[in-house]
């Protein structure tokens, strides 16, 4: 049976086209194009994630969205599929088991609906972007300074137009050269969802 990954794979061959070229046109990591054709769902922190990077990836092969969509949700929910060897039966249970059953499962169905509502929400919001370091505005006569900052490491980070690679917890390091005056910061965040967000930052250079 023809994977969701295997379809997407033809297809970009097809077109003549490489991972690379696929990254640059969706703004999504080449590593995560390669899992998403390999069919290695458990690379990624989220099942919402997947979803957007396949639905980004058949549109711009121009395939149809919801049809590649539906043979994901096939592939994954055949991967988590579980099966129940056995019932108890309701004539075995008390009638305060049978309420802790209740109460039990209500929970259960709170805690789903909770986790379903976060994984949206999660989908739904661009990257975010905490500045480590720096903490100071002001240099004197230094002619540049290292940007650490931390995002989501599945995000694509791009700062003053040049592309810069985060580490495995989401860590990433840049030179910004410092001239007389201020000099503006540009951060530009894209996550895997296609989501995006920007963070301006203006840095002060004194000669004296």
């Amino acid at each position: 049976m023809t994977t969701v990954g295997e379809i997407l794979q033809k297809e970009r061959i097809n077109k003549g086209l490489t991972l690379l070229d696929i990254e640059k046109k969706i703004k999504v990591r080449e590593k995560y194009l390669r899992a998403i054709e390999e069919n290695k769902w458990d690379f990624f922190s989220s099942k919402i994630y997947i979803t957007g990077i396949i639905k980004n990836y058949s549109k711009m092969l121009g395939l149809d969205e919801k049809k590649i969509s539906a043979f994901f949700r096939r592939d994954y929910e055949k991967k988590d599929e579980v099966r129940f060897k056995g019932k108890v039966s309701q004539r075995y249970l008390t009638p305060e088991t049978r309420q802790v059953l209740k109460q039990g499962f209500m929970i259960l169905i709170l805690f789903f609906v909770f986790y379903f509502g976060y994984q949206l929400k999660l989908y739904f919001s661009p990257p975010k972007l905490t500045i480590i370091a720096p903490k100071e505005r002001s240099f004197f006569r230094e002619d540049r300074v290292k940007i650490i900052g931390e995002t989501e490491k599945d995000a694509m980070v791009v700062i003053s137009g040049a592309r810069v690679y985060q580490n495995k917890e989401g860590i990433f390091e840049y030179d910004f050269p410092l001239h007389d005056g201020e000099n503006k910061l540009t951060i530009e965040l894209t996550g895997a969802n296609g989501r995006k967000s920007k963070v301006e930052k203006v840095f002060i250079k004194r000669s004296k």
